[in-house]
């Protein structure tokens, strides 16, 4: 069944990563024009909480039960793989460079394949790990690291602790995938998140009349003014509920390791983007960065096991060691 719908799952994580991708170029145009990083993120997940939830009560209203143990793994999936991702990443382009702080974002996938081969005992191949290699050295070259980087102690901790929780998501979310379907997992996880930050940034001291003000585009549409409530319709819709959607998706179809690798096109193509908006222009080296880690990433790809491979416990039922 995961062997049959395997390409799906790969669509769903490209077409999701590059979601992301544009979602970082709107992000950083919305926080240039008055909003600030914290705000938005509060907006991001309070807003696909609201929409999530509403599609999921008039799609599947049955589905959004769950017990008290996947209730706890939910709000985990919530407050660890995207509330923590998103603040310590905010907190590491804060101190570091964007292509740093996505450099040491994106080493998540190699955590995921260690926990697979030295936690569960799955087994690994050992084209994984050159494709996890070429990868990590292509988004090296694409964050130009080394290239005058003055490194700060707080940015790099908030970078790993971005991989880390990143890595969390994508085991948690391929635990919760064995029972659940992605729509209300996606809905109850946003909810959870979305609790968090209106904890932290109550409502009430929201400041009043940014989300009515003009925010400039960029690149092409540099002559264009859009309003700052539509930018965030964007960047709640189409940067964040549907891209996470399409993430479970992937990662159901898929598995965490997989997923995982895929998702590391998200870098490149976020640069890619910002080239053509923001006019930050790739270099040379950063565009052999990138033709390696879709080397490394195609790599990945050929390595899973053909039909008349042995195939462990683990990959015939996933629940048989992720099952809550």
């Amino acid at each position: 069944m995961r062997r049959r719908s395997a390409p799906w799952g790969a669509l769903a994580i490209l077409t999701g990563s590059v979601l992301f991708a544009v979602n970082g170029t709107v992000a950083k145009i919305a926080m240039q024009s008055g909003l600030s990083p914290e705000r938005l993120v509060e907006l991001r997940c309070l807003g696909s909480a609201v929409l999530l939830v509403a599609v999921a009560l008039i799609v599947n209203p049955r589905a959004l039960r769950a017990s008290g143990k996947e209730l706890a793994v939910l709000a985990l999936l919530g407050v660890v793989g995207v509330a923590l991702v998103q603040w310590c990443y905010l907190v590491a382009i804060s101190r570091l460079p964007v292509g740093l702080a996505l450099l040491l974002e994106y080493t998540a996938p190699l955590l995921v394949a260690l926990w697979a081969r030295f936690v569960l005992r799955e087994q690994v191949r050992a084209r994984v790990w050159w494709a996890l290699a070429a990868c990590l050295a292509g988004l090296a070259l694409v964050a130009q690291v080394g290239d005058g980087i003055t490194l700060d102690g707080l940015g790099i901790a908030a970078g790993l602790g971005a991989a880390v929780a990143l890595a969390a998501y994508y085991l948690l979310g391929e635990r919760l995938m064995t029972r659940r379907e992605p729509l209300t997992t996606h809905a109850w996880s946003m909810t959870f998140a979305a609790l968090l930050w209106v904890v932290l940034q109550p409502l009430w001291t929201f400041p009043r009349g940014v989300l009515t003000q003009d925010a400039p585009l960029a690149g092409p549409l540099a002559d264009v003014r859009a309003p700052m409530w539509l930018l965030v319709l964007g960047i709640v819709v189409l940067g964040t509920a549907v891209p996470y959607l399409l993430f479970l998706v992937g990662i159901r179809r898929l598995g965490a390791a997989r997923a995982g690798l895929l998702g590391m096109s998200e870098p490149v193509a976020a640069s890619a983007v910002a080239w053509v908006v923001l006019g930050e222009a790739m270099t040379a080296v950063q565009l052999i960065g990138a033709a390696v880690v879709l080397a490394g990433i195609g790599l990945a790809e050929t390595s899973r096991r053909r039909s008349g491979d042995p195939v462990d416990v683990a990959q015939v039922n996933p629940a048989a060691t992720t099952a809550p």
